[in-house]
């Protein structure tokens, strides 16, 4: 599915639709309306600060697994300008976990979902993975001090080193729960994404 949109092209995958159409089918469409409400807010968060460096993106895709800003002027800009860029959308995300936490202690229970939901899009996109905006952080300031093939390297062996852990966490979190394999399905995901696909700088 195509559409564009203040001059952005924006391509969106029928697979995510149909993940729609089943949450809404399983009865838990809130949760993950919840998720997708996180994620077009950290996307929110890189396009303004895109804007703001007069740096707008050309095209959008979003994908089961991810969104991806394809910003053909990201090589022209600064190092502070990347930085700022990649940095802005887990800062929106916390941001918007203290509001919606502040005012779900103010007695508005149906807030804590969404207020979770940024926490975890926020933390989960600073993890040290090429594909996500930590690895992409890391990437941007490690190129001052090395190649960028041993930047890439280093990026990809403290991804694994950090993500084994989180794998056998999310295994015992599976086999106590008997059936919370989200955790589990996240790191496998990512750790097949470091070896079978090219995450390089975008």
């Amino acid at each position: 599915m195509k559409f564009r949109l203040l001059n952005i092209d924006f391509t969106v995958s029928y697979s995510l639709v149909c993940l729609g159409a089943i949450c809404v089918i399983l009865n838990i469409f809130l949760g993950f309306l919840c998720c997708i409400m996180a994620v077009i807010i950290h996307e929110c968060g890189h396009l303004f600060a895109m804007l703001i460096c007069k740096s707008p993106p050309g095209k959008i895709k979003i994908s089961l697994f991810e969104i991806k800003i394809i910003n053909s002027s990201r090589q022209l800009n600064t190092t502070r300008q990347n930085i700022f860029i990649i940095f802005f959308g887990p800062l929106v995300n916390f941001i918007c976990f203290i509001l919606f936490y502040l005012l779900y202690l103010c007695n508005s229970e149906f807030l804590l979902p969404i207020a979770m939901a940024n926490l975890c899009t926020g933390l989960f996109n600073m993890l040290p993975v090429m594909s996500l905006d930590g690895g992409q952080l890391m990437y941007v300031i490690l190129c001052g001090k090395f190649s960028e093939k041993s930047a890439e390297r280093i990026i990809n062996i403290t991804a694994l080193i950090i993500l084994f852990p989180l794998t056998v966490l999310g295994f015992t979190v599976l086999l106590n729960s008997k059936y919370n394999f989200s955790l589990l399905f996240v790191c496998i995901y990512l750790i097949a994404s470091l070896l079978f696909r090219n995450n390089g700088y975008y």
